[in-house]
């Protein structure tokens, strides 16, 4: 039966004659039975993906490429007056992650499965996510962000759990979403849910009573931790996703012969960053209610759990003081305690224990102790980990330490996001890159080929008139495609410094109002959430609506320079984003990112970077060599040298150096201030001469220097092809099944 058939009988009409969201509906009902077929018990021994967040973007055109009906699918939407990117508009987009993070997890689960592993996600479902980011005033306001339908990917299971907290026990539902791999087997992400969780409590934004854990334990991912009662949840969270998840992973186990005894022959976990971190001791807890002593169980754990660490940012890697982790697990203290003493027995080193003297616990140091591989996710990341963040447990466990370099699913990132670009290649070069990415370097045979340079060229500018109309449609913003697109998407947060970015507006504006010309015209595109409670964060998204505001107002300088502010950036909005961009903005502070994944997407759709020898950068600059990126900035070892002797002092740059004082100075000037919030633009600015904590000014001269060198190179067309080429060619490397294959080559062993 063709799928036009199966279609018109689940919808009892044409397809011609159904609305969008019945066809939707229809095809997910499809798409769904595909992927059950494909669903195998596998082997003896599973993977456990434990994470915080999965940020999985629409999966409707996703599972359609890997189960190899899009096609058909989309011709047969066409014959009958239809549109799939239409279609894809009536799917909600889950709201379960937040940045790089929870986007890796996703880009991992689809590489387990297309290189047909048996591995598993485990993590919550939350109702309304990080938050819908919406611009009030120049100002990002929070708002829910519902995206649980009646239909949809999630699967309500009979699969439920007891979860003990301090005097209240709760019982943990599991959901499932099915996980395609491509042209190879279908695994599961697990989210557990409390079925009293109630979105109506949500009041004004995104207030809720945050005692109230059985009404809101699921309902926001992260929840604002800047009081005592946020810190909680999140521990109650945490804890109610470990304890669901490994009950789970017991009872999956002992289902096949696992004895518990030998748990590590059956399981491996992957505790992705420090959030899952609890499953530890919990693991530990459940073992020995069933009967092994508590020697043997740390043995066991610890031979069954991997830990990847994703940042050297000392505010990210968790520590609780013990007194909160009495007020919701009181359980499990007692073995935190007992680890932490087998430490202190083993080790004089008073930075390796686990709960140091101010009686607070490290997270990241219970999973370094108590599992069997710790690994950073770029070169640099894991070089950095050994030589200074993590070095004394280096010396302790040398080991246990590895490099897994981050990689991203070609499926969703070329294939699905730019069906230009991928028609292209197949023509080219064949369609084996889509199983092995390595095949993209054979493009480097037409380098000096004319007529494919000029293809991609063209390709590049109908992505980017693409992007013109739906910024229109969306957003109300004007942009020309014969501008060159410089685009900022990632987290807003102060070390991947957008701030760096929008001094260089400033600056650039204030030449164009002196007269000094530009010769290439620019549109600046930013997207970014900030935390709720990250103040500084959010004035940085003011001061760039600001800017937008201004200057795209501003008859002189609009025709040079527009700055566009994506309003609530996600997955969506990325895939339309990446595939227009041509210059790739990757500007942390050297040192400071782990790795970046943005980078590596920019880079597949022929994006060219300009950053910092930072995370991934230095392994994309090794790929592409020194003409097809442009770098500048401090080292990491600078910086970090930096850091050790406290010397770098913002006000001096700002006092030296003119155009940083005049960009500076701009952000309270008067037109600012008719513009903006006074409050918000002062502390900004006060924070830039006074502290600078991620060093903007120490890099903006070599900033500036850099962006001007690409500009001009942007002016050559032909080279700059050749350019877009080269990455496109070695983006190979960058692909998660590659990640994925190692990981289970060095640690997993499935």
């Amino acid at each position: 039966m063709s799928i036009q058939e199966k279609l018109e009988i689940n919808l009892g009409k044409t397809v011609a004659s159904a609305s969008n969201e019945e066809i939707y509906r229809g095809l997910l009902a499809i798409v769904q039975e595909l992927a059950a077929e494909k669903e195998h018990a596998g082997g003896r021994k599973k993977l456990y993906y434990i994470s915080a967040e999965f940020l999985i973007g629409k999966l409707l055109s996703n599972n359609m490429i890997n189960l190899g009906i899009y096609q058909e699918v989309k011709e047969m939407l066409e014959r009958n007056g239809k549109k799939i990117s239409e279609i894809e508009e009536a799917e909600a987009e889950p709201s379960l992650g937040n940045g790089g993070l929870g986007r890796l997890a996703a880009c991992f689960l689809d590489s387990i499965a297309t290189l047909g592993l048996a591995g598993d996600g485990i993590g919550l479902n939350y109702h309304l996510g990080l938050f819908k980011q919406e611009f009030k005033n120049h100002l990002q306001k929070e708002t829910p962000n519902p995206w649980i339908e009646e239909k949809s990917w999630l699967k309500k299971t009979d699969v439920t759990y007891p979860v003990m907290f301090k005097g209240m026990k709760v019982t943990a539902r599991m959901y499932d979403i099915a996980v395609t791999g491509y042209h190879n087997r279908t695994n599961t992400l697990h989210l557990f849910d409390l079925d009293s969780v109630d979105e109506t409590i949500v009041g004004d934004g995104i207030d809720f009573d945050k005692e109230d854990i059985q009404r809101n334990l699921t309902l926001f991912l992260y929840p604002d931790d800047s009081d005592e009662q946020g810190r909680l949840l999140r521990i109650y969270q945490q804890y109610f996703m470990v304890s669901a998840g490994a009950q789970l992973i017991l009872d999956e186990c002992m289902e096949k012969g696992c004895d518990l005894h030998d748990l590590p022959e059956y399981a491996v976990i992957q505790i992705n960053d420090t959030h899952p971190t609890m499953v530890i001791p919990e693991l530990i807890r459940l073992l020995m209610e069933q009967g092994l002593d508590m020697d043997e169980a740390v043995e066991v754990v610890t031979k069954t759990c991997a830990y990847t660490n994703h940042t050297i940012l000392a505010e990210a890697l968790e520590k609780w003081p013990i007194d909160y982790l009495k007020k919701v697990v009181p359980q499990l203290v007692p073995i935190i305690e007992v680890l932490d003493d087998r430490v202190r027995r083993k080790f004089d080193d008073e930075s390796t224990a686990i709960i140091d003297r101010n009686n607070t616990v490290h997270m990241a140091h219970i999973d370094i102790h108590y599992g069997f591989s710790v690994n950073g996710v770029a070169a640099l990341h894991t070089d950095i980990l050994k030589s200074t963040e993590l070095h004394n447990f280096y010396k302790i466990y040398p080991e246990k330490f590895n490099n897994k370099t981050n990689g991203i699913t070609f499926r969703r990132w070329l294939m699905h996001c730019n069906p230009l670009l991928t028609g292209f290649l197949d023509e080219t070069i064949g369609e084996g890159y889509k199983k092995d990415a390595s095949e993209l370097e054979k493009l480097l045979d037409y380098r000096h080929d004319e007529n494919v340079l000029n293809r991609l060229l063209d390709i590049k500018y109908k992505n980017k008139e693409a992007l013109c109309d739906y910024l229109k449609e969306t957003q109300g913003l004007e942009i020309s495609p014969d501008t060159i697109f410089d685009i900022q998407i990632k987290r807003l947060h102060e070390y991947k410094r957008q701030q760096l970015n929008a001094l260089y507006i400033i600056d650039k504006y204030l030449e164009i109002k002196a007269g000094k010309i530009p010769s290439s015209k620019v549109t600046a595109i930013f997207g970014a959430k900030a935390a709720p409670a990250y103040v500084i964060a959010k004035d940085i998204i003011h001061l760039i609506l600001c800017l937008q505001e201004i200057i795209n107002n501003d008859p002189e300088v609009s025709p040079y320079l527009k700055v566009v502010m994506v309003e609530n950036y996600n997955v969506t909005k990325a895939e339309k984003l990446i595939p227009a961009c041509d210059i790739s903005e990757q500007i942390s502070l050297a040192s400071k990112e782990a790795s970046g994944t943005g980078n590596m997407k920019f880079m597949l759709n022929g994006g060219v970077t300009l950053g910092t020898e930072d995370g991934a950068n230095v392994e994309i600059h090794e790929a592409v060599g020194d003409d097809n990126i442009f770098v500048f900035g401090a080292s990491s070892s600078e910086v970090i040298e930096h850091y050790a002797k406290a010397d770098y002092v913002a006000e001096d740059y700002y006092k030296e150096n003119p155009a940083i004082k005049a960009a500076v100075d701009f952000i309270t000037s008067e037109k600012m201030l008719e513009t903006g919030c006074e409050e918000s633009l002062m502390r900004l600015k006060k924070e830039l001469i006074n502290k600078d904590w991620f060093m903007t000014l120490l890099d903006f001269e070599a900033y500036k220097t850099a962006k001007e060198k690409a500009l001009k190179a942007y002016a050559d067309r032909k080279a700059w092809a050749e350019k877009m080429l080269v990455n496109i060619a070695k983006a190979g490397f960058f692909s998660s099944d590659r990640t994925i294959r190692e990981y289970n080559e060095d640690v997993w062993k499935l």
